[in-house]
């Protein structure tokens, strides 16, 4: 009887799938009939480019060709302006490409679109039977709004960044010593996974009080969850049928988390136990890692251990995707930092030009509401092209060099913006702005500062033997945060006495 019902199934599935498909094609077909009128007004709705087919929509403008789906938004938003309306799949999303735009949707209507579209993956990898549980994919509402406020003032609060400073510079010590041994045996090293790990390293020291073996984890979260590759998320009708099948991989990803996060939170709850129990054997707060601190906090926020398990998540993916020295110093210090001008103007300079997130994560419309002058229906998806914003010639001289020096002084027509990555500026929004403006700015910015002084105060940087600076790939692999496709390989040569045994 069972081979009977599958051959069946077998049979009739095909048949199903394009009767489905059939009817969605008659429907997208009535529909651009009915709200195309002959004026080109697009009914109050924002343009279009032309070009889009049954089924997929304008899929195939930004998932196909050479250029990653940023720039090939950025294409479409040079011809047809600021707001662009694209129906990917079955779903219509909103592009946003300029600042005037972006400061419309991020603050003028920043409640209209402050909650999160459906995710396939975030619903499997932190989702509960509300949606996600973490605070980058939960929808917008009273849960919401207890994950942010825990997350902002007792994890990612200045004060918290600032009672990590001893296990980032161990870190930092840690990586040195590891450059410096590739410079005493003159070989190349690749920068990109030096930083990678390092950063990486820090997150860890950081979450769970030691280094774990996350980085693999990391990459598939952020491979699953970015970029345009989640046929759910774009063909509703598809994922009813398909989506065990679809998000297999996504469910076993998620049990390898789950194994991964209950072994570090059993551990700690069973320290705490034991630290409760020795009354003379208090913990420093600089000694408390963010699962201490999660932990300590679970009954007053009434957190579930799935709801502690998705926020954690949220602090490994998303914390790893960002002068004068006094002479005879070993290394740079985080206290160094402030005079540190210029180098503080080439991350911000490196942060316009490569955000760590060039198509901001997605929102959704709330409510039917008018964005400059155009009619936005509820239940519209917004995407935010930062990596636009900061290449927007309207808004910066030479916007595709790198120019540090334009965040220095009063030299430069850009140096009023507002760099101080809080999202008031909307030219540059590397860590977006609003409501869901990315809550871990501080820690982001400091990591990122400490290692690059570090390895430019403590090495010299050559390329390899037979290579010119035209030879570097900058080509970006696209996800949810950017990377560079080929590895960036340069030799270090010590320039400090860097303990690398």
């Amino acid at each position: 009887m069972n081979q009977v019902v599958l051959v069946l199934f077998l049979f009739l599935f095909p048949i199903l799938v394009a009767l489905l498909l059939l009817l969605r094609f008659v429907t997208v077909i009535t529909r651009t009939r009915r709200s195309s009128p002959g004026n080109g007004n697009n009914g109050g709705l924002p343009p279009s480019p032309p070009g889009q087919l049954p089924i997929i929509g304008h899929l195939h403008l930004v998932t196909v060709g050479s250029h990653p789906p940023h720039v090939s938004l950025r294409e479409i938003a040079a011809r047809h302006g600021g707001l662009a309306l694209l129906r990917l799949g079955q779903v219509p999303n909103l592009v946003v490409s300029s600042p005037r735009a972006a400061e419309a949707v991020l603050r003028a209507h920043d409640h209209a679109f402050a909650s999160r579209p459906p995710s396939a993956a975030a619903d499997i990898l932190v989702g509960g039977a509300g949606g996600p549980y973490d605070v980058a994919w939960a929808p917008y509402g009273d849960y919401w709004r207890q994950a942010r406020k825990l997350v902002a003032a007792h994890l990612l609060s200045a004060r918290k960044v600032h009672s990590l400073r001893r296990a980032r510079q161990e870190e930092v010590r840690r990586a040195l010593a590891g450059v410096a041994a590739a410079a005493a045996a003159g070989g190349a090293v690749d920068v990109a996974e030096v930083v990678g790990a390092f950063v990486n390293d820090v997150v860890c020291a950081a979450v769970s009080g030691r280094s774990l073996l996350l980085r693999e984890l990391i990459l598939d979260n952020t491979r699953l969850l970015g970029g345009f590759n989640s046929i759910c998320d774009y063909f509703p009708i598809v994922a009813m049928l398909l989506r065990p099948i679809l998000c297999a991989g996504t469910t076993r990803l998620k049990k390898r988390w789950n194994v991964l996060l209950d072994q570090i939170i059993d551990e700690h709850v069973m320290a705490a136990k034991s630290l409760h129990e020795d009354h003379n054997n208090q913990r420093e707060e600089d000694s408390r890692d963010f699962i201490d601190v999660l932990l300590s906090l679970q009954q007053e926020y009434c957190l579930t251990r799935d709801q502690v398990k998705a926020i954690l998540m949220d602090m490994f993916v998303a914390g790893t995707d960002t002068s004068n020295t006094p002479k005879g110093q070993e290394m740079v210090t985080e206290e160094d930092l402030d005079s540190m001008t210029y180098l503080k103007a080439v991350v911000k300079e490196t942060l316009r030009l490569h955000p760590p997130t060039p198509l901001m994560l997605p929102r959704i419309s709330m409510d039917k509401c008018d964005v400059d002058g155009y009619t936005i229906p509820a239940g519209t998806r917004v995407i935010v092209n930062a990596w636009a914003l900061g290449r927007d010639p309207k808004s910066w001289d030479k916007a595709d060099e790198f120019m540090p020096e334009r965040f220095i002084g009063c030299g430069s027509t850009t140096s009023s913006v507002d760099d101080d990555f809080k999202g008031r500026d909307f030219r540059f929004l590397p860590f977006g702005a609003g409501r869901r403006i990315c809550p871990g700015i501080n820690f982001a910015v400091v990591t990122v500062e400490i290692m690059l002084a570090n390895l430019l105060y403590c090495f010299d940087w050559d390329l390899p033997t037979g290579m010119s600076r035209e030879d570097i790939d900058m080509t970006e692999a696209f996800g949810l945060t950017v990377r560079l496709k080929e590895k960036l390989l340069l030799v270090p040569r010590s320039l400090r006495n860097v303990d690398h045994t």
